[in-house]
């Protein structure tokens, strides 16, 4: 389910300390129902997934990847020079001292996610390339019915006006093809996964 952008601004989370160039893109509820400390699993769950296109079997999801890193690979966006430590510095280096000594997290292990700081209730991984410098916010929020949920925010910071026309460009299709092709995807593995958080 799609949220606010106040589902996420609202919140006090370490995130906003270090994002204030940044704007939020899209706000989404995930089905992770769990309990208080589930934070883990789920971060766990992100950095071990081989890569979207392999693990979700939407063929509108996977047509549209196919078509981005095609294109990526053509018009050279993703080159490495455009990345992290090159066209933008990582927000790592924004981080509080306390931050900084918290944990780091784990890397996706598909491309392009690296980590930033992981926290008992949030995590935040962030990429870049020649379009935008964004990041992924994982927040363990309470659902309303004495159990907790996973809460995804996408913030961006568009490289330009070429990054904002890519951004107002490909909005359409993520809203009808990709996201509710990942969340179905996230929905699923965390089911499959329920045993293991259980002990079972």
């Amino acid at each position: 389910m799609r949220l606010p952008s106040t589902a996420h601004t609202s919140r006090p989370w370490r995130i906003h300390e270090i994002t204030r160039d940044f704007h939020v893109e899209d706000v989404w509820a995930l089905p992770t129902p769990g309990g208080p400390d589930d934070l883990q699993y789920l971060v766990r769950q992100f950095a071990e997934a081989p890569s979207d296109e392999a693990t979700i079997s939407a063929p509108m999801y996977r047509v549209l990847f196919v078509i981005r890193w095609k294109l990526g690979a053509l018009l050279g966006w993703d080159k490495p020079d455009t990345g992290l430590n090159a066209r933008v510095r990582t927000l790592r280096d924004r981080l509080p001292a306390d931050l900084r000594e918290a944990p780091r997290g784990p890397d996706t292990r598909s491309k392009p996610f690296r980590s930033v700081y992981l926290l008992h209730d949030e995590w935040a991984a962030e990429m870049a390339n020649r379009t935008v410098h964004g990041v992924m916010h994982i927040g363990w929020v309470p659902d309303g019915s004495g159990g907790y949920r996973g809460q995804m925010a996408v913030l961006v910071k568009p490289n330009g006006l070429f990054g904002a026309a890519y951004m107002l460009a490909i909005k359409p299709f993520r809203y009808v093809g990709v996201y509710p092709a990942l969340l179905r995807a996230i929905g699923r593995r965390w089911e499959a996964t329920a045993a293991e958080r259980n002990g079972g």
